[in-house]
């Protein structure tokens, strides 16, 4: 019994006086409540080797752990992982946040940053309470100095790419991801966001060879599919693009943007039973349901079917009577129905607000365009097949034959 007590209280000591010394090289108060809990366990200790006291279990308990378990555990806490001041002032900016107290959040972290700007999961919080908070400059600053600790943290790097993005620094942002992705090809957000980046700069290109590569990883991505089938339709390469569009719409059933542009294609190549399908399956997004039933109205009258044409055509003045009667009055497939047209005498002032992104009202547009010009081709010329001058049949593509009837029609 007295040889445990002398053993208990030499190594407790030789502890207590460890730990004050790191309090005091370290100036870190952290440590006083450990200190404070261990000399609790200590005097337990004395009381029962000077004055025979016999404890109970319940205070023998207490004082091992208060006394040798505790402090050894910060000890070898801070060996593995961080200092205890890092510990605690992190456990407190994540209670700080959790009760929605941001201000004190970032007080805590930023005490700890100016004792150790070395704290990669201080920077990192921080990080993300700035971007919580709509500071994207100061965001990225701190998700900077945190890749500059852990190269590994690839989500901080899209993280930087992203907020570039958002502040429409799309070359360093790009940059940035290109960075990313020769490092890990698989990490998905980065390869949509990039192709969206490159997209929107009119990149189609690079678009398609950046998310060729990211389906090697995610073949069943709606995002991947989608995007690359708008960089196809503006490449004028519409049959990979029905190819993808195809893909996402099979992926996502609820994919109407896809469906739509999948009817603008087959329009395109002259399959009307195709064209109507899809369009007839868009009509149920409100977003495209009056352009849908416009192109049902010009499908009905190619096909003959004047009362239908007429039925489509009134649903989708109803719908966006503004819009629909400008391309209406422009058009002159309607005029032999523009009696029975119902045009309303007050149109639509406000234009309706769009959810499209500005890449699919681009590649909508686009499409629709192309539609119009090729309307007009001969079903020899869909086949994308004609005679050279050696009279041997030669195969074009889409391009060719679209800047061909565009200079015609100019």
């Amino acid at each position: 019994m007295i040889i445990e007590l002398l053993i208990f209280t030499f190594i407790s000591f030789a502890i207590f006086v460890y730990m004050f010394f790191r309090m005091i090289k370290n100036n870190d108060t952290s440590y006083v409540v450990v200190l404070v809990l261990q000399a609790f366990g200590i005097a337990l200790n004395f009381s029962e080797a000077l004055f025979g006291l016999k404890l109970n279990i319940l205070f023998v308990i207490i004082k091992y752990l208060i006394a040798l378990i505790l402090p050894i555990a910060v000890i070898i806490y801070e060996k593995k992982n961080m200092p205890l001041y890092e510990f605690i002032n992190l456990k407190k900016a994540n209670l700080y946040l959790m009760f929605g107290n941001t201000k004190k959040a970032k007080e805590a972290l930023i005490t700890l940053l100016d004792k150790n700007q070395n704290s990669y999961k201080a920077h990192l919080l921080l990080a993300q309470i700035y971007e919580k908070e709509g500071g994207m400059r100061k965001a990225i600053d701190e998700y900077v100095q945190a890749i500059d600790l852990n190269k590994q943290d690839y989500n901080s790097y899209y993280k930087v790419a992203e907020l570039l993005n958002q502040l429409d620094k799309k070359q360093e942002a790009g940059e940035m991801l290109f960075s990313l992705l020769s490092k890990k090809p698989e990490m998905y957000e980065a390869s949509v966001l990039l192709g969206e980046i490159l997209i929107d700069s009119n990149n189609f290109k690079e678009a398609v060879n950046v998310m060729q590569e990211a389906l090697r990883y995610n073949p069943m991505s709606f995002d991947l599919n989608y995007n690359l089938g708008i960089a196809y339709t503006m490449l004028n390469d519409f049959q990979n693009a029905k190819i993808c569009y195809e893909k996402a719409a099979e992926i996502n059933s609820l994919a109407y943007n896809s469906k739509y542009s999948l009817a603008e294609i087959a329009l395109i190549y002259k399959d009307l039973e195709e064209a109507e399908k899809r369009f007839l399956e868009s009509v149920d997004e409100e977003e495209l349901s009056a352009d849908a039933y416009y192109e049902l109205s010009k499908i009905q009258l190619i096909k003959g079917e004047k009362d239908t044409a007429i039925k489509y055509i009134n649903l989708a003045i109803d719908i966006n009577s503004k819009k629909i009667v400008g391309k209406v009055k422009k058009d002159p497939i309607f005029i032999p129905i523009m009696a029975r047209i119902s045009i309303p005498f007050n149109l639509e002032n406000e234009e309706k607000q769009t959810s499209l992104k500005e890449k699919e009202m681009k590649a909508k547009e686009h499409l629709e365009e192309m539609a119009e010009i090729t309307r007009n081709l001969s079903y020899n010329d869909i086949k994308l097949l004609k005679k050279d001058s050696g009279g041997k049949k030669k195969k074009i593509d889409d391009k060719e034959i679209i800047e061909e009837q565009r200079e015609i029609q100019e």
